[in-house]
């Protein structure tokens, strides 16, 4: 279905029950979750409009809903109900109608903000007994100034603002808990719109019915962030979607780019918006119809933000879209899901969203002004933290391509491998990279046997348990650095390891990798006094590459159904299987 921006407020709230049945009819093979909303106002609605945009990315919710305006009782003094519902992910929705706003003066104003900062950390404090993710909202702006202008030095205004900026400093401290921008929100749609005063004296809803719309849109996909449904790359088309023209027909000093006209300096915004994307971590392709070398021949424009080297993958022929896409998924080792096309052609967008509905197509129109919009009120790249290796994430990609082109001018593939000099650091989980762990955890859908997602406190958690062999894996070769792209975790229960978790990145995939870790887990569980491993594949729509994986590590198969399989490995006599990487093991 794939709700876009603009959305259709009035369509959403007329068909909310009919849309939820339409979603659940398509069986997404959905990720259950269980969430518990903690309101200071009225959140029914909220929740009924979150619940399809949650079912509409894969998250399928069980929500508990607290009562109207005990979300302080329910944090901090909690209730059966909310214990035995052991959510996945708490909510806290706060807003403009719950400060204790100050008398107008500068003492009093110190004193509310330390009253309301403290109250806060007592209910973070609190919720920590549940370990998982918390969402904060901040603090939208009142629709009224007592002192006009002044209010923005020791009113209201200046109250929110100083409350806001000390809520994202605790934040920057804490793990587990992520800033829902309320304030950017409501400045977005207009504070006039976002704020019904009928619509709270009525049902005390703190916001619109639009407002609760477009809340619902942007929390269900910081949601999605944290349980790992944000898209990971954008395709562009070329000709009127990076620079104006054709370049097959205007040659590269026909075309508009650069700040001469009006038209060119557009195409510059939009080319600078997505080097920028770029540079977080997103993965650039190109997907035209054109001449190869024609299109390429675009990039080398002076006035060109982007250049041919930026594209992870680039394809420019004569071929149908939708065709050469899968292509481009399948180079970059990544499901079809985690992309989002652009397109000015409507007709080229119908046919990549028709077959191949996976794809994000927003609808950007053919003026490039918009384009910007579309992917950003969207949220497809919705994120929860930048890691250095998102930082490095499209330096991967061009140097997997290195390492293609060298591949094909070897004859044996084992000879291949060993020319790449490749080094793996092994090593339990360290808090440096925890971060990054708990990332890798929550993205990686394909070679990932059990697909079990982890927040950031359960990370921790397990890091320091004497209960569990943590192992992440980095991979170095002479091309350059892959980064941190495989995570273990066992569970010891007397002398047997049960694998919780196996997962790998699949940019370092028939790279010996998963043996490399394979001999240092079997080393650490020897330490612990394992004697058998206990492998598990639970079965998912994407992680069909490993269904056989323990079988190629040597375990037996002990149990099997439609849903998975159950593996065992003795470990005593084991013999090591890596002979080609050269491993750091601390």
């Amino acid at each position: 279905m794939q709700f876009s921006f603009p959305l259709d407020y009035d369509f959403i709230l007329r068909k909310k029950r009919s849309l939820k049945r339409e979603l659940l009819n398509k069986d997404l093979n959905f990720l259950k979750k269980r969430i518990a909303i903690l309101g200071g106002s009225t959140t029914a609605e909220i929740k009924d409009i979150l619940e399809i945009f949650l079912l509409d990315l894969g998250i399928l919710p069980t929500f508990y809903e607290s009562e109207f305006n005990k979300y302080y009782e329910d944090a901090v003094f909690g209730n059966e109900e909310l214990n035995d519902f052991k959510p996945d992910l708490i909510y806290i929705h706060t807003s403009f109608v719950n400060l204790k706003l100050p008398i107008l003066n500068l003492q009093n104003m110190q004193k509310s903000l330390d009253d309301e900062i403290s109250k806060i950390k007592e209910i973070w404090k609190s919720l920590e007994r549940f370990n998982c993710c918390i969402i904060q909202n901040n603090f939208e702006l009142p629709n009224t100034r007592l002192l006009g202008n002044l209010d923005g030095l020791q009113g209201r205004v200046f109250f929110i603002r100083e409350l806001n900026y000390k809520i994202s400093q605790l934040m920057q401290s804490s793990s587990n808990i992520f800033l829902h921008d309320i304030n950017y929100l409501s400045a977005m749609i207009g504070i006039e719109k976002w704020f019904d005063k009928k619509l709270f004296y009525q049902a005390k809803y703190a916001m619109s019915m639009e407002g609760i719309v477009e809340l619902s849109f942007s929390l269900s996909h910081l949601i999605g962030a944290i349980f790992g449904k944000s898209k990971k790359a954008l395709v562009l088309d070329l000709d009127n979607t990076c620079w104006g023209g054709v370049i097959g027909d205007d040659g590269i000093g026909g075309i508009a780019i650069g700040d001469e006209t009006a038209l060119g300096e557009s195409y510059s915004a939009f080319q600078q918006y997505v080097l920028e994307l770029k540079q977080r971590g997103i993965i650039l392709s190109v997907c035209s119809k054109n001449e190869f070398n024609n299109a390429k021949e675009g990039f080398s424009h002076p006035r060109s933000v982007l250049k041919y080297d930026d594209f992870a993958c680039f394809i420019a022929n004569w071929e149908l879209k939708n065709q050469n896409i899968q292509t481009i998924a399948k180079n970059l080792n990544i499901g079809e899901d985690s992309l989002v096309f652009i397109d000015d052609n409507p007709s080229e967008r119908e046919v990549v969203s028709l077959t191949l509905p996976q794809v994000a197509v927003p609808n950007v129109g053919s003026d490039v002004i918009d384009f910007i919009a579309h992917i950003d009120r969207n949220y497809y790249f919705e994120t929860i933290g930048i890691s250095s290796d998102d930082l490095e994430r499209s330096a991967y990609y061009l140097q997997n391509s290195k390492r293609q082109m060298e591949q094909s001018s070897f004859k044996d593939y084992s000879d291949f491998l060993k020319s790449l000099q490749m080094k793996a650091e092994i090593l339990p989980f360290s808090a440096i990279y925890l971060d990054r762990i708990t990332q890798l955890i929550n993205k990686t859908n394909q070679f990932n046997c059990t697909t079990k997602r982890y927040d950031l406190a359960s990370i921790e958690q397990i890091s320091k348990s004497d209960e569990y062999i943590t192992l992440y894996g980095k991979l170095i070769d002479k091309y350059g650095d892959n980064g941190l792209i495989a995570i273990s975790i066992g569970r010891l229960e007397k002398d047997v390891c049960h694998i919780d978790l196996w997962l790998m990145s699949c940019r370092v995939l028939k790279r010996n990798m998963e043996y490399a870790m394979l001999d240092e887990f079997i080393r650490i569980a020897k330490t612990k006094e394992a004697r058998k491993i206990i492998g598990y594949y639970i079965k998912s729509a994407k992680n069909n590459m490993v269904a056989r994986l323990y079988g190629d590590f040597g375990f037996k198969l002990i149990e099997e159904d439609e849903n998975g399989s159950i593996w065992e490995l003795d470990i005593v006599e084991y013999k090591n299987k890596n002979l080609l990487i050269g491993v750091n093991c601390g």
